[in-house]
């Protein structure tokens, strides 16, 4: 009788405990299983800024790089090979580093490189105006043999230039770049925009990462104004490289509407023959994400990423960028290299040289933004990983895209960007180059 007695009320309150258990699985006040995280516009909780999100992959300058040399110099080169390199800074600075590859590849002996004279870009200054020669070639002894001066009997000849545009891997160099080099002695060639990078031995892939990542280092006067600027921007700071200038725009083949009757005239004087795109074949160019971010749309992004909207923005850009109030009306403390520097060094700047200032300040920033993925982006982001520094996000032009052609706006497209900017992050998608940097797990 005393066993029933207790058992009874040992049941009413498991029945009890259980019902409750039952009504808030079925009825709660939030999602059950629902991230917090994820709660938007809410006066209890709020959405962490993006850096604070824990990652779970990152990428670091892989073993076989920085172990000891794979496999020691030839005792005799195979002959000398000059990188002619095109385009802005880092565009050049690409060609460089194929080229370091392709010099290892072919046991050959690097020539300083050419950094050719480009009116496009406003640019006048060369190799030795931008990095450090001396330094360069001292951190490339055991890599890849380089020299100043070519030895007395072909320093008076031009190089035979070399087609490598359809050059992509290891046995296109050896089979159709190799015979040319060992009849003449002496060549130029400006390496292929897209290298098959991954077919070369790896004693060829860790000369070509030293030569990128570890070789080369602005000349003292330049760090000095470099590090001048970066002393300048209050801290601590976002680096944001912008892309929205009438150039950009124009080759996109984006149309955009809304834009200032300025903005209009001067894409539609940038495009020459590359005409917008028009009905479908324009929505599915711009769902593709090849369309760049107007400095609004930019704005919206990283107020969906909780960037405080007091954050000192640095504006890692060129000159000619469009409808930059779009972005200043929302982040009120953006500064840029001509509002923090000047003089007549600085006011006589070439393009490379001002290019290497955005570069240096945004490998040292607090944190890292890009609107596209281009060659500064590349790099920089490769750079910042050599580093240590992981606080580096590339802005979704792609989802951006295909979420608000989907109709979605306030509260909605501000959850779904966080959402794909989240996963981007915790994943490190894009945060180093795969050539040089393997992922690790956390």
């Amino acid at each position: 009788m005393i066993a029933s007695t207790v058992r009874k009320p040992l049941f009413g309150v498991t029945v009890l405990a259980f019902s409750l258990f039952l009504a808030l699985f079925l009825f709660p006040p939030f999602p059950f299983f629902s991230d917090p995280t994820l709660t938007f516009n809410s006066s209890l909780v709020e959405r962490p800024e993006i850096w604070s999100i824990r990652r779970i992959a990152e990428w670091r300058p892989c073993n076989w790089w920085l172990q000891p040399q794979l496999n020691a110099l030839p005792a005799q080169t195979n002959g000398y090979i000059r990188v002619d390199c095109y385009g802005g800074l880092n565009q050049m600075r690409r060609d460089l580093c194929d080229g370091v590859g392709i010099a290892r590849l072919l046991n050959a002996t690097l020539v300083l490189p050419k950094f050719e004279v480009a009116a496009y870009w406003n640019e006048s200054s060369g190799f030795e105006d931008v990095f450090d020669v001396d330094y360069f070639i001292q951190q490339m002894k055991g890599f890849v043999e380089v020299v100043k001066e070519l030895p007395t009997e072909i320093a008076s000849k031009d190089p035979v230039r070399v087609d490598c545009s359809k050059r992509k891997g290891q046995f296109d160099y050896v089979e159709s770049v190799l015979p040319s080099l060992l009849k003449h002695g002496y060549i130029s060639i400006t390496p292929a925009m897209s290298q098959r990078r991954d077919r070369y031995p790896l004693y060829a892939k860790a000369a070509l990462c030293q030569g990128c990542y570890s070789a080369l280092r602005l000349t003292s006067t330049l760090e000095k104004k470099a590090f001048e600027l970066l002393q300048a921007i209050p801290k601590p700071f976002l680096s944001l490289h912008l892309r929205f200038e009438p150039d950009m725009v124009a080759y996109s083949q984006c149309k955009y509407t809304g834009l200032s009757l300025a903005s209009a005239k001067a894409i539609e004087a940038a495009r020459v023959d590359r005409k917008p795109w028009t009905g479908e074949m324009a929505r599915l160019w711009r769902s593709r994400g090849k369309c760049p971010l107007t400095p609004n749309e930019t704005a919206l992004i990283l107020e969906a990423l909780a960037i405080p909207t007091n954050t000192t923005i640095y504006l890692a850009a060129g000159d000619g960028l469009m409808e930059l109030e779009g972005l200043t009306s929302m982040y009120t403390n953006v500064v840029t290299k001509s509002s923090l520097l000047s003089g007549e060094d600085f006011t006589t700047m070439h393009g490379n040289t001002k290019a290497a200032l955005d570069y240096y300040v945004s490998i040292n920033s607090d944190s890292y933004m890009a609107t596209y993925f281009g060659n500064m982006d590349k790099m920089v982001a490769a750079m910042r990983a050599f580093k240590g520094l992981y606080k580096t996000l590339f802005l979704n032009r792609k989802a951006f895209a295909l979420l608000t052609s989907q109709g979605l706006r306030g509260k909605e497209l501000t959850e779904a960007l966080w959402k794909v900017h989240r996963d981007d992050f915790i994943m490190g998608r894009g945060s180093a180059l795969p050539d040089c940097f393997c992922e690790f797990n956390l």
